[in-house]
């Protein structure tokens, strides 16, 4: 069994999305937003309270944090009894190992994520998924930064991309993916840990997706945009709706344009190509 920290966070609520991904870029998995605190919960090996500390000053809030040792609980039989299947649209059907498959889905994506970002349920990844269904990945190369579970990344094999490569930053998910892409026979995949500025790839991609944040995506569009084919698809999430604009115009730098967007609970996904 693991043992975990619960972290109590004093901060407005407006910080609480900033915090959560920088936090989740840290391996904290998963969080509890009560009006103005912030509780984050965390493998006590893996806590670092300096980290905390200097992620907290960033943002001006007090490093004052109060950490409290959680009882000892089996967290995947925790995980089994509050997970449930997610279903996008009539076509798509998200689901643990546990769950009976329904029938008529024309996709059935089994995964196990235990404390991994990325399970359906959140609005970034719904719309992300709703857009590849409306894409087509025959035969294209496709890119899935930040994979998290690994959702995107299976959605595209089964969609029938050509190639799939996989990148996150965290070892918890890389390892998590990994198991995810073989519950589900994944086949001709590249899964790489590191930051995509580190990493190197042989051939650019016709799709990449990227459900991140918005400071890692604002940071990181040029370097999409250098990866990306020709006549290749950008599509972005993981920021409100407020952030597109931001990142329009950062997109245009690099000479990107915004084809579409769509909205789920103030949750924003957008669609670009080389302009």
């Amino acid at each position: 069994m693991t043992n975990y920290l619960k972290i109590i966070i004093s901060c407005s609520p407006d910080l609480h999305e900033l915090l959560i991904a920088e936090l989740s870029a840290s391996g904290y998995d998963s969080f509890q937003e009560i009006e103005n605190e912030l509780e984050a919960f965390i493998d006590a090996e893996r806590f670092d309270e300096n980290e905390v500390v200097s992620i907290l000053k960033k943002y001006g809030i007090s490093p004052s944090v109060k950490v409290e040792k959680l009882k000892n609980v089996n967290w995947n039989e925790e995980w089994e009894k509050n997970f449930e299947p997610v279903y996008v649209g009539d076509q798509v059907q998200i689901r643990a190992a546990f769950h009976a498959q329904l029938p008529n889905y024309d996709f059935d994506i089994v995964i196990n994520p235990k404390m991994s970002f990325g399970t359906g349920h959140h609005e970034s990844t719904y719309l992300m998924v709703s857009e590849q269904l409306k894409i087509d990945h025959q035969n294209k190369h496709f890119l899935d930064v930040g994979t998290g579970t690994g959702i995107l990344a299976i959605m595209a094999q089964k969609k029938g991309s050509k190639s799939i490569t996989a990148t996150d930053i965290d070892d918890w998910c890389i390892s998590n993916s990994k198991e995810n892409f073989a519950l589900n026979a994944m086949e001709n995949y590249s899964l790489l840990q590191g930051t995509i500025d580190k990493l190197t790839f042989p051939e650019p991609f016709d799709i990449i997706f990227a459900n991140i944040n918005k400071n890692v995506l604002l940071a990181e569009l040029a370097i999409y945009a250098n990866l990306l084919t020709k006549d290749g698809l950008l599509v972005l999430s993981g920021f409100y709706q407020e952030d597109i604009d931001d990142l329009t115009q950062r997109a245009a730098q690099s000479n990107l344009k915004l084809l579409r967007t769509n909205n789920k609970n103030n949750w924003a996904m957008m669609v670009l190509n080389r302009s």
